[in-house]
């Protein structure tokens, strides 16, 4: 008897060499003959991990290689193109707040040194803190 090739969407690529693949059907309810869509789930092998999540994959029936897995897969027809915008979101925010981080401290830095060395002390900005007025703060200027 031949082996089955079946072809289907991987659901799942999260194991190390195992795909969970969805196999679509469409078949007619026996009493009402309401048309009804149906999916078959296969648990694939992946020897060379080439299939990722939302792919469109060729499978083919083999010997089982454990307790749910019984088919291999033969090639990946086509790549996803769907894009996980949620991680793509919460990466960027990282790394802006990263940036922008040591974009402060380097101005920190750099801003504290530049302003000692080229600004005389009546044209330095005074620091005013939550407690001090501007008044204290031109007053501690031009001494």
């Amino acid at each position: 008897m031949p082996k089955r090739v079946v072809t289907g969407t991987v659901t799942s690529a999260s194991a190390a060499k195992t795909r969970r693949v969805e196999v679509p059907r469409i078949v007619r309810h026996t009493k009402y003959g309401k048309i009804l869509h149906r999916r078959t789930v296969c648990h694939v092998h992946d020897e060379n991990e080439e299939s990722g999540a939302g792919d469109t994959v060729e499978i083919v029936e083999s010997r089982p290689r454990s307790r749910l897995k019984r088919w291999e897969l033969v090639r990946v027809v086509a790549k996803s193109t769907a894009v996980d915008v949620a991680s793509l979101r919460s990466g960027a925010r990282a790394t802006r707040l990263r940036e922008g981080a040591a974009k402060a401290e380097e101005a920190e830095l750099s801003g504290k040194s530049k302003q000692a060395e080229s600004a005389p002390v009546s044209e330095q900005a005074p620091e005013v803190t939550s407690g001090e007025t501007e008044q204290s703060g031109g007053e501690q200027a031009s001494e």
